[in-house]
């Protein structure tokens, strides 16, 4: 090797030595067991840990999904049947920045119609893959060289790694405000950024619901303080003008609310609430809207 390709050689061994020392006892490390996931499955091998710098190696296409929710680092470990080598669990547990961050990617990847696992804050299992959160991480298993995996060895892995996760087991207390009759379960989702699209709502919570059997899209924009909110307000509201929409706009004392129509998403209201918006979009029935952004209203406070 001459001189020149042994330095970029040494180069990058130092960079990689670095990046591990870096993600290198992270509790995520820590919550893949050491030997064996469930009975008769055991670890292929040494954990290995990805950071912002090397996600795209283990996750390719996916790993910027993850970013704008405090992405900290990755761990990944396998675990082989000690019965039939070629198939194993792919066990990645991610550190997220918070609770919400981590329902945030939860919400991303659970499918509706799957089975509760019953593991972590909340968890679905599919005959192919578990998924669950816990405090402020994602975790998600998933059988390789095979199509299927019985739901005993998922759950049994799924409960050795929870075991060593922080013990907190409490869902996101902001989606405390979707808890009415009209929100369809499992629809809710946190959006990190870009909410419906649109730069001026940073981050946001989003659900589904039913009113009149008439389906409707209902959000929470929360800010840091009243003043923020009004901002966000002000900025969605002079858009929906410059789109050509009329805004009929509602303000007393006690309320602030306008009603317009969204060029993509049809007939919107939206209320100021405190440092929250708190809106509906895709509306049909605009009385029975209204009804149901005072029932969000009173769960989210005035603060």
């Amino acid at each position: 090797m001459n001189p020149h390709a042994a330095a970029v050689v040494a180069f990058l061994l130092t960079m990689m030595a670095s990046i591990h020392s870096q993600a290198a006892g992270h509790p995520a490390e820590k919550a893949l067991p050491g030997q064996a996931c469930a009975d008769g499955w055991v670890l292929d091998g040494e954990v290995a840990l990805f950071d912002k710098d090397s996600l795209f190696d283990r996750i390719n296409g996916e790993s910027e999904l993850y970013f704008p929710y405090g992405f900290e680092v990755l761990a990944y470990a396998r675990y082989e049947s000690k019965k039939d080598r070629s198939i194993a669990v792919d066990a990645d547990v991610y550190a997220m920045g918070s609770l919400l961050d981590a329902f945030g990617m939860f919400a991303k990847y659970r499918r509706r119609d799957a089975a509760d696992s019953g593991v972590g804050a909340e968890g679905t299992i599919t005959p192919s893959q578990l998924l669950f959160y816990q405090d402020r991480y994602l975790v998600r298993l998933q059988v390789t060289g095979a199509a299927t995996l019985s739901q005993e060895v998922f759950l049994a892995c799924a409960r050795a790694i929870a075991k060593n996760l922080p013990g907190n087991r409490d869902r996101p207390k902001e989606l405390d405000a979707f808890a009415v009759p009209a929100v369809v379960k499992k629809s809710e989702r946190y959006i990190a950024q870009s909410m419906l699209g649109y730069d001026f709502f940073r981050r946001g919570l989003i659900a589904d619901a039913l009113v009149d059997k008439a389906p409707v899209q209902v959000f929470i924009v929360p800010e840091p303080s009243r003043e923020g909110a009004r901002r966000t307000y002000d900025r969605y509201r002079a858009y929906l003008k410059q789109s050509g929409s009329d805004v009929r706009v509602t303000e007393t004392k006690d309320r602030v609310l306008f009603e317009a129509v969204d060029p993509l998403y049809g007939t919107v209201l939206v209320e100021l609430a405190g440092r929250h918006l708190i809106g509906a979009v895709r509306v049909k029935d605009v009385k029975a809207a209204r009804q149901l952004i005072e029932q969000l209203r009173s769960r989210v406070g005035l603060d």
